[in-house]
């Protein structure tokens, strides 16, 4: 099978040290590597977060992708790589990324400024609903507030290719939450807190739909006037979210990591 690594070829450019802002996002990405393995979403050493670090005159955009070869439990702050939109290695801290993760992530912040952060991942709930033709069903309350708002990609195969990029962005458009089919999920917000909110829901809202259909019973929809005063009046992108994902839930996620493994912010 075809090396899926990319690693710095070449003397490293002169990048300068990590600022209080680039410290603060590397915190944050690292935080979400370890819930996400808490919740027990993550996928061996596969799947990847990204998140883009502030412009800084006379450097290329620069992103931060985890260390390909370490699992989530073991990312920290400072051992996340530091790569530009083409995947060069800004920062070499000894370890490669994987390249069909850069592929993906790397179609979404070129064609969002505003995707700060990027989730992907391949969850048993999230794959299974990938696969369904209907994708999310409105069964649940965060799944009503949703599943309208949700791009769909169909799958291409392992995302290697560059030119694939294009056709993910155009799948996208502007919404923040997607279903890559036959693949898994993927939410995208300014902050690394939106973005792990988002995927929250996500995730959540899979997981019920997954438990409802075992239970072989007829599903019971809300009614569709109601549908469309959820989807008119609610939803994953307003201030009033990104206020509580921000201000409110992250905060209370960092104290649990602080608790149970502070070693995150190293």
């Amino acid at each position: 099978m075809e090396d899926q690594t990319m690693v710095r070829s070449g003397p490293a450019p002169t990048v300068a040290p990590p600022s209080v802002e680039e410290l603060a996002i590397r915190r944050d990405l690292a935080a979400a590597y370890r819930l996400a393995a808490l919740f027990k979403w993550d996928d061996g050493i596969g799947t990847h977060f990204t998140a883009r670090l502030p412009s800084r005159e006379g450097e290329p955009e620069a992103f931060l992708i985890n260390p390909f070869g370490l699992l989530f439990e073991e990312v920290t702050a400072s051992n996340l790589v530091k790569v530009d939109v083409d995947g060069n290695i800004l920062s070499d801290n000894g370890y490669p990324v994987n390249r069909a993760g850069f592929v993906v992530h790397s179609a979404v912040h070129l064609a969002r400024a505003d995707a700060g952060c990027i989730l992907h991942l391949h969850t048993h709930d999230g794959c299974a609903v990938a696969a369904l033709e209907e994708g999310i069903l409105p069964i649940g309350q965060l799944a009503t507030t949703m599943w309208k708002k949700i791009a769909i990609h169909e799958y291409e195969g392992p995302a290697v290719r560059p030119e694939e990029r294009e056709r993910m962005a155009r799948a996208l458009g502007t919404r923040d939450l997607m279903i890559l089919r036959n693949h898994g999920t993927m939410a995208i917000g300014a902050t690394v807190a939106e973005a792990f909110h988002r995927m929250f829901l996500l995730e959540t809202a899979c997981s019920v739909q997954v438990r409802a259909l075992s239970m072989g019973r007829p599903l019971h929809l809300p009614d569709q006037a109601v549908l469309d005063h959820v989807d008119a009046n609610y939803g994953v992108r307003n201030e009033h979210s990104a206020h509580f994902a921000r201000n409110l839930l992250w905060p209370a996620w960092l104290r649990k990591l602080d608790r149970l493994c502070p070693e995150y912010k190293d």
